[in-house]
């Protein structure tokens, strides 16, 4: 796949999840593998220009992410046009444009979704940008403002013509939030909006049949992935694998799970020191708890430890209350494995009538940004 001057072999990409798609989050899905591009937490582009730690914290890379994306949000031209410049001196490759964030204190001072409700300012604003950095411009929205005013497919158009690279599409308004079903058709509309640009769609994608069909119902040329990927960041190399060869594979055991566990608690000690690290870890391993089976124990203790030391106290006590829950080969039996499509998703009655039981699903869980 290609976006702008840059080319990369998978068309799956890590969403901007707020508050969680960070570093150590996004070195552990790329050493899992199915993924070239991921991007940064939603930053202020004044901040960043400010020098505000907690902005070039949120920007904080290595080169092993050799695709990365900062996301800016922010209306001011010159900030953004500053901060994009910013971005490239630091030997980022790309820069992309939050156009979706439904939160108010970012939809206030004129970000996020209130860009896709004044076209001409907005296709200003990304001129601007365009034209101070030669690396791509990317910008990611939603449908519209509300089902009264889906303007994804007229802002496309302006930002294609502005000088965008790629054009990032979640299929709901900002009216709807983060609730309801994703509106594929919307998706598809944006697709055929633009000429030479890709479009990557984004929501609901939770496994690798979701992904699928929203290739196939869009004709997007990229899928990202952004709750799904925070409850199972084996959703990337799962899904390509079952795109190339229509298999599905076995979902990771517990011992992988756990290995996995215990690389992103390094890494979130790394980068954030110990105690942090560990305090901003508690809900993440909650989460890979989901997929554990019988977790009662092990989700009581999670909300409490602070060091490394604790984490594997916590996993030891765990591993003997989960004992009884194994048949003889030490795997869960049966009446406890967890079922794919687990918990806490949508009910199916609420999806448009084609696509009941087609496991396009929402989690409950981190927010996405868009």
């Amino acid at each position: 796949m290609r976006i702008g001057p840059l080319q990369f072999d998978s068309n799956l990409f890590l969403s901007p999840l707020a508050g969680y798609t960070n570093l150590p989050f996004r070195l552990v899905v790329r050493e899992i593998g199915g993924i070239d591009w991921t991007t940064t937490d939603l930053v202020n582009a004044r901040s960043l220009l400010e020098k505000n730690p907690r902005a070039w914290q949120m920007i904080r890379t290595c080169p092993a992410e050799k695709l990365l994306a900062v996301q800016l949000f922010g209306a001011v031209p010159e900030e953004m046009r500053d901060a994009a410049a910013l971005v490239e001196s630091l030997g980022i490759a790309a820069v992309d444009i939050n156009m979706g964030c439904p939160v108010k204190k970012v939809v206030g001072i004129g970000g996020g979704s209130a860009m896709m409700t004044e076209l001409t300012k907005t296709a200003k604003l990304v001129r601007g940008m365009v034209g101070a950095v030669k690396i791509p411009i990317t910008a990611k929205m939603r449908l519209g403002w509300d089902e009264q005013n889906l303007t994804a497919p007229d802002l496309a158009r302006v930002l294609e013509d502005a000088g965008v690279a790629a054009v990032f599409v979640h299929g709901r308004t900002r009216a709807q939030g983060f609730s309801g079903p994703v509106n594929l058709a919307g998706i598809r509309a944006v697709v055929a909006a633009v000429k030479n640009i890709p479009v990557i769609g984004n929501g609901d994608v939770t496994t690798p049949e979701a992904a699928k069909m929203m290739f196939a119902e869009t004709g997007c040329a990229g899928v990202s992935i952004g709750r799904g990927a925070f409850y199972n960041p084996w959703i990337f190399t799962s899904t390509r694998h079952y795109l190339q060869t229509g298999e599905l594979r076995a979902e990771p055991g517990y011992a992988e799970r756990i290995t996995v566990m215990r690389r992103h608690l390094d890494l979130m000690i790394e980068v954030f020191g110990e105690d942090h690290g560990c305090r901003l870890f508690r809900k993440p391993a909650a989460w890979y708890a989901k997929r554990f089976g019988p977790a009662k124990e092990f989700k009581r203790g999670v909300t409490q430890f602070s060091t490394r030391a604790e984490f594997e106290a916590l996993l030891l006590s765990y591993e003997k209350w989960r004992a009884p829950f194994l048949d003889a080969a030490g795997e869960l039996r049966a009446a406890y494995r967890p079922n794919p499509m687990v918990a806490s998703f949508m009910r199916d009655k609420d999806l448009p009538a084609a696509r009941r039981g087609a496991a396009i699903l929402v989690p409950k869980g981190p927010v996405d940004v868009w």
